[in-house]
């Protein structure tokens, strides 16, 4: 349960990675499934790489592609076989590694980290793959560690809100919620912060032993009864 509780509060980075922009004059067709992916239509681009890959089964931009469209519809045992056909041709894909790794987090947050590392080995700038695995270790409570490449994510790209949000709740899980308070607070009081910042922000308040002010602070997105069972859960938190 605490690790559910977990993930649900830790935030992904983007499904898109740098190297895509290298396909597209490549493979035009490949455009329409980008943007299908942007605008919120993972069933159209899904529909674009089903046809690439009819003509071409070895397309590895493609199966990346259909495997990002899988994982955005809940699809992910099919999204794992995408990923994991793109590896068996490109073993040093970073999109697949990451698309592979954001399957295997739920489950196995080990194995994640495994395909992670290999990501940043190949490219220790990749902002994505480090931020991910901050939080495969998160989830293997191991937080400096994830604190770490939570901060190698925002050293390569500072406007990763994703990387700064865990960060904050990261040091609140292990144990300086008062750090993590003070990063998070600016974050959930921005101009479209979502539910899941304040969130993150009400786990670190309750870490921090300020429970009435985590529940005032849920009380603007959640019922009573979901803010008591939410405050309940951030405790079990505790280290």
């Amino acid at each position: 349960m605490r690790t559910s509780i977990l993930f649900s509060l830790l935030l992904l980075g983007a499904c898109a990675h740098q190297n895509a922009a290298a396909w597209r004059g490549r493979q035009p067709s490949l455009k329409v499934a980008d943007v299908a992916m942007q605008s919120g239509a993972p069933a159209m681009a899904l529909s674009v790489t089903q046809e690439i890959l009819a003509k071409d089964p070895a397309n590895v931009p493609a199966l990346v592609r259909q495997g990002n469209a899988l994982y955005s519809l809940n699809r992910t045992a099919q999204a794992a076989d995408a990923y994991q056909r793109a590896l068996a041709i490109e073993p040093r894909d970073e999109e697949a590694l990451v698309g592979l790794a954001r399957v295997r987090l739920t489950d196995d947050p080990g194995a994640a980290e495994r395909l992670l590392r290999k990501a940043v080995a190949h490219d220790p700038r990749n902002a994505t793959a480090q931020n991910d695995l901050g939080i495969a270790c998160d989830l293997q409570g191991r937080h400096r560690d994830a604190q770490e490449a939570y901060r190698r994510a925002l050293a390569a790209s500072p406007d990763l809100v994703a990387a700064e949000v865990n960060l904050g709740l990261s040091l609140a899980l292990g144990g300086r919620a008062d750090q993590g308070v003070a990063m998070l607070q600016p974050l959930a009081a921005g101009e479209g912060a979502s539910p899941r910042v304040r969130q993150d922000l009400a786990a670190a308040l309750v870490l921090d032993g300020q429970t009435d002010q985590a529940e005032r602070l849920l009380g603007s997105d959640l019922s009573q009864a979901e803010t008591a069972e939410a405050v309940m859960g951030y405790a079990a938190l505790r280290p």
